[in-house]
């Protein structure tokens, strides 16, 4: 007896990688070949306090209006294609964006069913703006079985997108662990859109600039095992390799267990490998039963901002920049204010000797001012600059007028035990289902470092050279702490790296590090390290506490660090003619 054809694949895109992506990406993906299922990631950390602050100002919004606007085109076009679409753009008012859906396809004359999730949202302590739950797939998969093709939903997990639909498809249940963890690990190589065909890629040089220019965005092959084929359109820009997918996978990411609402995916099983032209093939991810707790993000205002960033031109600017920060203070202290609680200086030394342009002869010093009290960082801190501008340092001037100082926000992530939060998959005829949480769970813990490779031979000679001509990296932020996933494309380079980039040199190439607790997970399978680097972004990306406030660019710092590397490593690499 013939045993029955396996399933064809799940085709599923994204169109949106956060509130304020490429507009024209949710047609392009509609129109640029078959596609089963769309979806759009709107939301994030910062997302989120953008939403309340709206909901404020109107009870009838805190939804990503922008989805909206990119419908009134695609929702004819999803239909005519019968693609469903997926989005988690309804923000603090799920049930308000589904029902402008159905307005907007009433009005285009579509006929399509509108579904929504909703639960996410939890009872806001005093003193917070939003307090919401990460939801997982299964209230998606519900509204999809209904019939549903058009699905918003509140916070869900950025993976749940493609989890969701891929469970509805398929038929998996809860135990189904491998299958879901499959998806969950396409659905994170997808959420950000084109940071999975080449943006923001460390190797992005290696490839035709026309390539790059404009990256189509990424979409994966689910089968029924929860194995996937990462790729892209037909025709469309970027680049979607081994290289590509690594750095995605490790975006965000900490340890081997990445946990979820569904499950808990082992990143240390994943397997890449080359699937033909602009294709790569994800499997062997294992899953394990997901926590009995949810991730709980709130959000609140945290007090008020100002910026000031003085312009040092020419000769001097050690001195200027002393200069300039003892008037400040002493402007401050004769006036009778008091200082913000938060004073920071920084100055970047983008000048350079004999400059041919004024640009390139200029440092920038970098006053940054936090406190409760708006005039604290306001009308003081405006007051004191402006008195500076005829009597201070030759050349005096800034970047921009000191401005009335903003509100920043704060981002804390808890823990809320699954079975207190009420999932509700809201379906297309009205009918309230709730989602009951997995009756298995785990609680989450630490895996045994595995075994690293037989080190590289410490006889061989070695250049001191920037670790990025041969590693990449990607970085970016959780709440306070930021991660740099760091990945090499040989055996050689991974038995050098592993034994190389410890905690210590770590430390040692980012001195910003040296007071935090780092952490080191690592992944054979990518061959990969993954560094948390805990508190580095204080109170988090909306604080805007930092330079580089949610991290993007610390994994580029980090390759741009010299130390020394087999010469053997950098062969047919243009690197420094320096033996140590």
């Amino acid at each position: 007896m013939n045993a029955a054809p396996a399933p064809a694949p799940l085709r599923i895109g994204n169109a949106s990688g956060f509130y304020g992506d490429r507009f024209d990406a949710l047609r392009e993906m509609l129109t640029g070949g078959p596609l089963d299922v769309l979806t759009g990631d709107y939301l994030a950390e910062l997302t989120m306090l953008i939403l309340g602050r709206s909901r404020l100002k109107d009870p009838q919004k805190g939804y990503a209006t922008t989805f909206l606007r990119q419908l009134e085109e695609g929702i004819g076009l999803a239909h005519e294609r019968g693609v469903k679409i997926v989005a988690n753009a309804g923000g603090l008012n799920p049930a308000g964006l589904a029902d402008a859906v159905r307005q907007l396809a009433d009005k285009a004359g579509v006929p399509v069913t509108v579904a929504h999730v909703e639960g996410d949202s939890l009872p806001v302590p005093d003193g917070f703006l939003t307090a919401n739950a990460y939801l997982g797939g299964s209230g998606i998969a519900a509204c999809l079985r209904a019939g549903a093709d058009v699905v918003v939903t509140g916070r869900v997990t950025d993976a749940a997108l493609v989890t969701g639909p891929a469970a509805a498809h398929f038929g998996w249940g809860p135990d189904d662990l491998d299958a879901l963890a499959g998806a969950v690990v396409a659905g994170h190589v997808l959420e950000c859109g084109t940071q999975a065909t080449g943006g923001n890629h460390a190797f992005f040089g290696e490839h035709d600039p026309a390539r790059l220019r404009r990256p189509g965005f990424p979409l994966a092959e689910i089968h029924a095992d929860g194995s996937s084929v990462i790729t892209k359109h037909d025709g469309t820009g970027g680049v979607v390799d081994l290289s590509t997918v690594t750095a995605q996978l490790l975006y965000e990411t900490g340890g081997a267990r990445y946990a979820g609402p569904d499950v808990t995916a082992r990143l240390d099983t994943v397997r890449l490998t080359p699937d033909g032209p602009d294709r790569v093939r994800v499997d062997g991810v294992r899953g394990e039963a997901p926590p009995p707790t949810l991730k709980a993000g709130l959000t609140r205002l945290g007090g008020w901002r100002n910026e000031v960033v003085f312009v040092l031109t020419g000769l001097d600017i050690e001195a200027k920049a002393a200069l300039v920060k003892d008037q400040f203070a002493d402007a401050l202290e004769r006036g009778g204010s008091r200082p913000p609680a938060e004073v920071r200086w920084e100055l970047s030394r983008t000048d350079h000797a004999d400059a041919d342009t004024e640009e390139r002869a200029s440092a920038l010093l970098r006053l940054v001012v936090r406190d409760q009290d708006a005039d604290a960082v306001g009308r003081t801190v405006s007051g004191a600059a402006i008195e500076l501008a005829l009597g201070s340092y030759p050349g005096f001037h800034v970047t921009a007028p000191p401005g009335k100082g903003a509100p920043y926000g704060v981002f804390e992530a808890r823990p809320v035990p699954a079975a207190e939060v009420e999932h509700i998959a809201v379906l297309p005829d009205g009918t309230r289902e709730v989602i009951e949480p997995p009756d298995r769970t785990l609680e989450l813990a630490g895996v045994e470092e595995p075994p690293l490779p037989g080190p590289y031979s410490s006889a061989t000679p070695t250049r001191r050279a920037p670790l990025g001509l041969i590693a990449g990296a990607r970085s970016g932020d959780k709440g306070g702490d930021a991660n740099v996933g760091v990945w090499v494309r040989g055996e050689d380079a991974w038995r050098w790296l592993a034994h190389e980039l410890s905690v210590e040199r770590f430390k040692e190439l980012l001195p910003e590090t040296v007071d935090l607790t780092v952490v080191r997970h690592v992944l054979p399978n990518l061959r990969a390290l993954n560094f948390t680097v805990h508190g580095l972004l204080g109170e988090g990306v909306a604080a805007q506490a930092r330079f580089d406030p949610q991290a993007k660019a610390l994994g580029e710092w980090l390759r741009s660090r010299w130390l020394p590397i087999p010469v053997a490593l950098l062969e047919g690499i243009d690197a420094p003619e320096v033996t140590v």
